[in-house]
Parts: structure tokens; sequence; C-alpha cells
């Protein structure tokens, strides 16, 4: 199959030197584009800035915006039957950039910052993707709520959601613990490498895959 995995963060610049990120490594998402490889799927993996290693048999397009990133889902995801979205991108970005370096004198400036395009919940009512839609909620509070709305609001098959706010786990760490929400059903995978998470997160997706492709 072919298949679309998102990771890493986005980077919204300022001027030519600075810009807004967080903190996302990537590190998840690279873990599950290996795994879907490792599986002998057909792998395009569209990244964020990060420092990680390109995955072995993965096909990959660097990005370095939110708008970057939302052009190469568009220019792809026509041919992709699974995509899954680990990627943290920005949910704004400041409506002008700076063509020079900002110099430190006022004490302090006005930075207007306008929504970026959403991605995920564009699949299905921009693009028309019918294939398995896979998404990702890091959230401090409230962890199922958000990841049910955003499950029902983006039209996803499965939220893959975890708590940013514990200690260890999320960002930047090679540890994670998530919940899988589906339509129906929940269920909590504890917390373990993401390396090992990757692989039970893919062999989940597929099975979500044949499902979806049974019942249709």
């Amino acid at each position: 199959m072919n298949i679309l995995v998102t990771a890493g963060p986005t980077r919204e610049p300022i001027d030519p030197v600075r810009f807004i990120g967080n903190r996302s490594s990537g590190k998840m998402g690279y873990e599950i584009a290996s795994a879907f490889a490792r599986e002998g799927h057909t792998v395009l993996l569209v990244s964020g800035p990060t420092s990680l290693d390109v995955p072995d048999g993965v096909d990959f397009l660097p990005i370095e915006s939110a708008n970057e990133m939302n052009e190469a889902v568009a220019n792809h995801l026509g041919r992709m039957q699974v995509a899954v979205f680990a990627a943290a991108v920005a949910d704004y970005t400041p409506s002008t950039v700076a063509k020079e370096k900002i110099k430190k004198s006022a004490d302090a400036i006005m930075l207007e910052l306008v929504r970026t395009t959403d991605i995920l919940g564009s699949c299905r009512s921009e693009h028309g993707f019918a294939g398995t839609l896979v998404g990702f909620a890091a959230e401090t509070e409230n962890l199922i709520a958000h990841a049910r709305e955003k499950l029902t609001r983006k039209q996803c098959d499965l939220i893959i959601a975890n708590d940013v706010s514990k200690p260890g786990i999320g960002f930047e760490s090679d540890q994670n613990e998530v919940t899988l929400v589906y339509p129906e059903r929940i269920e909590q995978l504890p917390l373990a490498s993401k390396h090992d998470l990757a692989h039970q997160l893919v062999r989940a997706i597929l099975m979500l895959h044949a499902e979806k492709c049974a019942a249709n």
C-alpha cells in the first residue's frame, strides 16, 4: 500500500533568522514511517525540520512551514490508501514576514498571527480522501474528550492521543504512552519506547484499514 506519514514540527518565519516553532522531535512519526516500511509498504514521510536520520526504505520530503506541509499533502494524498498525521503543525503563523532581521529597539513589539490551513481537517472535505485517516492529539487536559471531538470534527478513523503534560513521555522523549480513540471504543497502550510503540500502532492501523476495506 501507499502510506503517507507526516512528522516533526513546522517553523513559521518571523524574519530571516527567527521563527515560531514547537517542541516536537519527530521521533514518533519517524518510527511509524520506519515500521510501515519494514512491513513492506511504500511510505512517503513528509517532515518538518528534525535532527533525525531518514528511515531506511522511506521516501522523504522535507518541508519547513505549515503552508509547505499543506502543499505537500495536497500533492500526494490522492495516491495514498492510508494517511497518518503525526506532525505537530503550527495552528498560527505570522501575518507578515520581515524582509530583514528585526532589530532590538522598542521595549515591546506586536506580532500578528493568522490561522494556518487545517491540514488534517482538509483531507476529507477538500481533498476527498477516502482512505484510512489517522490523526494525533497531543493534549494537556481532558485527553479523551478532546481526542473524540477531533475524531468527529476531522472525520478521522482513529485518533492517537497522548497527554504531553506527563513527564518523560511525548515531545522530545524516547518513550510515549497513548490512547487509541476509535469512533466506537478506546484502547489504552501502556508506556513503551516509541520504537516498540510504533509497531503496535502500525498493526492497529493496518487492522483498521482491513476492516474499513471489508466494510466497503
